[in-house]
């Protein structure tokens, strides 16, 4: 399959570099470019691309603005491809939040030998996100931030105005001090919206969760303090030696692996510095085979959206120690990578849809 680009950058040399860049590969093709969107919606509405690679500031519209007007209608595939991303900016964040599959670093000098020296990795995203599949802003129903608690046993998802509430029973003192049972999330491309409507859906007492997203450096601090404003969940980027404990949710910093540990009958995190595992740094991988160690079948792996393979050998490892093991489904994934890894491996005991992966967190929460 020839993967079909449409660019979007008001640069002229940006827009020729690109072309040079993509020219000498035989599985993408270059099928048109524009200054900006109001030039570039006429050209794609007649020729759809696979992928779209798209700046942010641009003239008339900005590069944000079009692609939640591509999201809100017919979803395409977007790669942003940006200055703003370098200083991991709050910008490309909202784009991976409204939708974009991925985010690389554009620099302001250097353009062409940095496309020369990122030709790979640029390939190999755009054939990634050609495979991806964008839902419509819209499609999934919106997550309370504050879920509702109610004294009841067992949960209850109330639908009411297309937003789905959470209704988790109330855990007594002792009770939610006896239950340390820890929770260890991996995901990829996809998933910073996908975690988003996981973490918005829980309660305040849920259990501690350890999340590792890939993600660059800079970006993990200002998604962890996004999250926690509209989560009952205190949510932060995690330092090494964190507690994982009851209502907190740790994020992997990026270019730090994240190690789950258990001492004194508590689990901390380590974080720490080390070559890239599967290509990534953090890896779902280390942190999955860390909880397999200290937790066995106390813990709950859960691998989510993401391209390659990250995370599978450590679900599977995590599996054969007794841990419960869920994989997101293929129709709810914006890459079933993954997760589809995983279920290869057999290291997975239910797929489930995104929109049910919290009041399973919950369910395992619950049992004795």
């Amino acid at each position: 399959m020839v993967v079909k680009v449409f660019v979007v950058d008001d640069s002229a040399v940006v827009r020729q570099a690109l072309a040079h860049m993509l020219a000498g590969n035989p599985e993408v093709e270059l099928i048109g470019s524009a200054p900006n969107p109001l030039l570039a919606m006429a050209a794609i509405r007649k020729n759809p691309p696979d992928v779209l690679l798209l700046d942010i500031e641009m003239p008339g519209m900005d590069g944000l603005t079009f692609l939640r007007q591509i999201m809100a209608g017919t979803p395409i595939p977007t790669v942003i491809c940006s200055t703003l991303s370098t200083e991991g900016s709050k910008v490309a964040l909202d784009a991976l939040s409204a939708g974009a599959v991925a985010v690389l670093a554009k620099p302001k000098l250097g353009l062409k030998q940095h496309l020369d020296d990122s030709r790979h990795e640029m390939i190999q995203t755009l054939k990634s996100a050609a495979r991806s599949r964008p839902r419509a802003r819209g499609a999934t129903p919106s997550i309370a931030a504050r879920p509702l608690q109610t004294g009841a046993t067992g949960l209850d998802l109330g639908f009411c105005q297309n937003t789905i509430q959470i209704r988790a029973p109330v855990l007594s003192g002792v009770h939610a001090f006896a239950m340390n049972k820890p929770v260890v999330i991996g995901s990829s491309t996809g998933g910073t919206q996908a975690l988003e409507l996981v973490l918005t859906s829980l309660p305040s007492d849920a259990p501690g969760i350890a999340i590792t997203q890939h993600m660059p450096e800079k970006f993990t601090a200002m998604y962890a303090q996004r999250l926690n404003g509209i989560c009952a969940m205190n949510v932060r980027e995690a330092k090494d030696g964190d507690r994982l404990e009851r209502g907190v949710a740790l994020i992997a910093p990026g270019g730090r692996h994240m190690q789950l540990q258990k001492m004194n009958g508590q689990y901390h995190v380590k974080v720490l510095d080390g070559p890239p595992v599967n290509r990534h740094k953090p890896s779902v991988d280390v942190l999955f085979k860390s909880a397999a160690e200290c937790a066995g079948r106390d813990a709950l792996g859960i691998i989510m959206t993401g391209m390659g393979d990250d995370g599978a050998r450590g679900m599977k490892t995590m599996h054969d120690l007794g841990a419960r093991c869920i994989a997101q489904n293929e129709e709810t994934c914006v890459v079933f990578g993954m997760p589809k890894e995983a279920i290869k491996l057999m290291a997975v005991d239910d797929i489930l849809p995104l929109e049910s992966i919290a009041r399973a967190i919950l369910q395992f929460d619950s049992r004795a």
